[in-house]
Formats: C-alpha cells, structure tokens, sequence
C-alpha cells in the first residue's frame, strides 16, 4: 500500500493546509526585486547586472558552505539567500568594486542569519546589516555614476577608475539645504523630478526608479506577500514631517516629494521594513513600527552626517520589534488577568 508523504506530514499547531510556503513566498519577493533590477540595469548597465549575480551566487555559497561545514540540513533551496544577494547588490552603486557584495554576502548570511540560527531566527535584516557595514568603505560605496551610455563602457568584472564621470544625487543636493531642481550655480546641473519618478539618476542600482518600485508593492500586495500597513507608515511619515518641516524654501510640496522618491525611501518601505522575521507581526505593531522608521529616517537626513537615514532607521526598528508585539499583543479570548498574590503594597 502506498501513502501519500504529504499527509504524512506533522506540524506545530494550528494545522491550516495552504498552497504558500518558504519558498514559494521567497519566489515572489525575487520576482518583484526583478522590476528595479532590469530598471536598474536599463540605467546603468551590465554591470548592475553582474555585480548582482557575484552577489547572489556568493550569498547561496556562503550558506552552503557554512551549513555542510555544521552539519545542518541544507536551507539554499529555500531562496532566501538568492533575496539576500540581490538585496545587497541593489543597495549598491554601480561602480563598486566586485569584492564588495562579497563582504557583504560573507556578513549578512555567516554573522547575520546563521550564526542566529537560520531563516526566521536573526533579529536583524542580514541585507541592511550588511550595507551598513559596507559603509565602511565610503570610497567605493559612495560614488554616483550618471545613468545613460557611458554606464554601459564600465567593465563587467574588472574595477572601475576612479575618474569615472559621477553625478549628484537627489539626497546630495537636498543635504545642502536645496531643492534638486534649483541651482545656485547656473553651471550646476538640475534634477528634473520626471527623472527622479523614472529613475533616470545617479544612485544605488535597485532604489533610484519610483515608479517601478511602486510597480513592484502593487505585485507584492496582489500576491498578499507583503501588507500595506508598513509602507504606509513609513511613506506617509517621512512624507508628513518633511511637509511640515522643509529645508528647501518655501516649497514644501516639492520637498516632499523629493524626499519620498529619492534614495532608498521606497525601496527599504517594501522591500527591507517589510522582512517578516525582523517586523512586528500585528497590525498595530506594524504602523507603529513603520512610524518609528519614518521618524528616524527624517532626524537622520535632517541632523546626520550621512544623507540617507533609511538603513540605520529600519535596523534601529528591527531591535524594537519584538518589544513593540509585546506591548500591543492582542488579550486571548476570555482570558482575564489576575493579581499576583502579595503583589500589593503592604
């Protein structure tokens, strides 16, 4: 007689039959980071590509080799160390070198996720820990290349001269105090908003097109991968205080949507912010945690010597979001609380 393994198959309760699992939720988030990908690479060139491909073949490396060499069962076929890699790559200016994303695949998969335990046990997002450690070397990890025709002459594996013709960015321009598209010097250049939507501006690979980042929420929340309750906390915030409070004159609609569209604002909202082991799990949870983002992020761009404040923010949230389930847990139903015997103050 033959049986079927998957009935076969135990699980902690509740036992609830669902054709989504691991894998299938991680092939999503891939399909989505494939819209800023081929943006970026549209952008940039192929080396936006190939720089993704050292750094996703590197991170599934990292975690074979660390789980053989632990002897645990094998977790690449779950993809998320695919997520990681191109995580790290579209974090990343087109420029940097190719040793770059492998630091940042060695940190993120070795010190970040295994080390803690696997997939679901860090308490920190492995991609945005491993940018943060990447700005250790500012010189490589900060140096804008301009998108168009001159991106796709850069080598595909070699490293790039450092005379290789750079561009402000948005953030850049906006540090100072000024509107992207306003200029001081008439020899400086401007920074069309279209541009910004489009991504037609120097940036990270995956962070600098709006429009298709919004593309791939949109994909995320149809899939139910993703709630909006993130996102909209986080967008909405940076985008309320930056309308209250711009630094670019008298123009605070503008301040504020340059603000939402430019750097990593949107790309850490949906994608980053977004990571179900690092995030609250609650609805409350969820918008307290994506205001605690928007909140940082602004202080950061604001009063910080670094023009993007989306990494530190979420990472700072990421320590939080264990203690802010806590606080707003829902009560089980009927459940009633009682006073601790000698509890009361004598």
């Amino acid at each position: 007689m033959k049986f079927n393994k998957k009935l076969l198959l135990m699980s902690s309760a509740p036992h609830i039959r669902a054709e989504e699992n691991a894998r299938s939720i991680m092939l999503d988030v891939i399909i989505a980071l494939m819209f800023p990908l081929i943006m970026g690479t549209y952008f940039f060139g192929w080396r936006a590509l190939s720089l993704t491909v050292v750094s996703v073949a590197s991170s599934v490396f990292f975690e074979f080799i660390y789980r053989l060499i632990m002897k645990k069962p094998q977790s690449v076929g779950d993809l998320s160390a695919v997520i990681t890699g191109m995580m790290i790559a579209l974090c990343l200016p087109v420029t940097t070198p190719i040793w770059i994303p492998v630091v940042g695949a060695f940190f993120a998969i070795v010190i970040v996720k295994q080390l803690y335990g696997g997939i679901g046990k860090n308490f920190l997002n492995p991609a945005l820990a491993a940018r943060a450690v990447l700005f250790s070397w500012p010189a490589f990890v900060s140096v804008w290349t301009k998108p168009g025709t001159g991106a796709f002459s850069l080598p595909l594996f070699g490293n790039v001269s450092p005379d290789v013709i750079t561009s402000p960015t948005p953030l850049g321009k906006m540090k100072e105090g000024l509107l992207p598209s306003l200029s001081v010097d008439k020899a400086e250049s401007l920074i069309d908003f279209r541009d910004v939507v489009v991504g037609n501006v120097a940036g990270c690979i995956g962070e600098v097109s709006a429009v298709v980042i919004v593309a791939a929420l949109i994909y995320l929340l149809v899939r139910k991968v993703i709630t909006i309750h993130i996102p909209l906390a986080f967008i909405g915030t940076v985008a309320l205080l930056t309308y209250i409070f711009p630094q670019g004159g008298n123009e605070p609609v503008q301040w504020m949507l340059y603000s939402v569209c430019s750097g990593g604002l949107l790309f850490g909202a949906v994608f980053m912010a977004t990571d179900y082991t690092t995030s609250p799990i609650t609805g409350i949870g969820k918008l307290i945690y994506g205001v605690g983002c928007g909140v940082i992020t602004v202080v950061i761009r604001y009063f910080g010597e670094h023009n993007e404040g989306v990494t530190f923010a979420i990472l700072m949230m990421n320590c939080c979001a264990c203690f802010i389930d806590r606080v707003v847990r829902p009560r089980r139903f009927g459940a009633r609380f009682f006073e601790r015997k000698g509890s009361e103050s004598k």
